[in-house]
């Protein structure tokens, strides 16, 4: 048989154990350091900076949602305004002076006269020639919804 020797010959009387009980460790998923040669690095977390970074995360989500809501709030105040300014006209339309029978889907004109009253007219402004309407001012164009409505249209 071949009497090669593979590698260095180690003499286990001549191993520091003590020093070498302080180069490991009993439990090495727990330190903070890697705990032999091969094993990867790793590094304390930054609570701090951890933490920083998810309030500062929070804090662009409730932004984005705050202008989400902002943007919505908006919108309900349009839609509040264009219903209120509807009711408006649909009341100085009823009552108007009206010598015709509006028919639904049709367009009317509301003016209002220099002594006041509302008139709905079918004659659009730009209907009267050259001299103008011969009232006081155009307040709306309207047309008459199935549910007797008027819907404004400018």
């Amino acid at each position: 048989m071949n009497d090669k020797k593979l590698g260095k010959e180690i003499n286990i009387d001549e191993i520091d154990m003590e020093r070498m009980k302080q180069a490991s460790v009993d439990a090495p998923g727990l330190v903070e350091f890697a705990h032999n040669a091969s094993s990867s690095i790793v590094k304390p977390e930054d609570r701090g900076r951890i933490k920083g970074v998810a309030v500062q995360a929070m804090y662009e989500q409730a932004d984005m949602q705050l202008v989400q809501i902002v943007d919505q709030m908006k919108l309900l105040a349009q839609q509040y305004e264009k219903l209120k300014n509807k009711v408006e006209v649909s009341e100085r339309i009823y009552l108007a002076d009206m010598s015709f029978r509006p028919l639904i889907g049709k367009t009317y004109f509301l003016y209002s006269r220099k002594d006041k009253k509302d008139i709905l007219s079918m004659v659009a402004p730009t209907e009267w020639g050259k001299s103008g309407h011969p009232y006081e001012d155009h307040i709306a164009t309207v047309q008459l919804l199935a549910d007797h409505t008027w819907k404004v249209i400018d």
